[in-house]
């Protein structure tokens, strides 16, 4: 899994009709001090609520069409939302949190 912030929606006037009915977003990956990482991609709203500015979690590759019902081609999946990270500073060290309207 991994998180990610949603920065915007795709419009498809066209796309595999397995996939009608589900919204597609942009998403830009997060590391664990939900910093921004990679390249922005195109994600399933899984969990059918998610919207802009939301920090998520998804699942990649074949986990993300098992999500689905496994009836669909799709790469990566909205699964939740992420309220807070809380990031050890050393091992067995003070635990740091990190609250979502962080990112980015």
């Amino acid at each position: 899994m991994q998180l990610g912030k949603v920065i915007g929606q795709v419009i498809a006037t066209v796309k595999d009709p397995s996939l009608e009915g589900m919204r597609l977003f942009v998403v830009q990956g997060l590391d664990e001090t939900l910093s921004p990482t990679g390249k922005p991609f195109v994600a399933v709203d899984g969990v059918r609520c998610a919207g802009p500015g939301d920090v998520v979690y998804l699942c990649f590759k074949r986990d993300a069409a098992i999500a689905l019902g496994d009836a669909h081609p799709v790469d990566a999946t909205i699964l939740g939302f992420v309220d807070e990270v809380a990031v050890e500073q050393e091992p067995g060290g003070a635990m740091r949190v990190i609250k979502n309207e962080d990112a980015l």
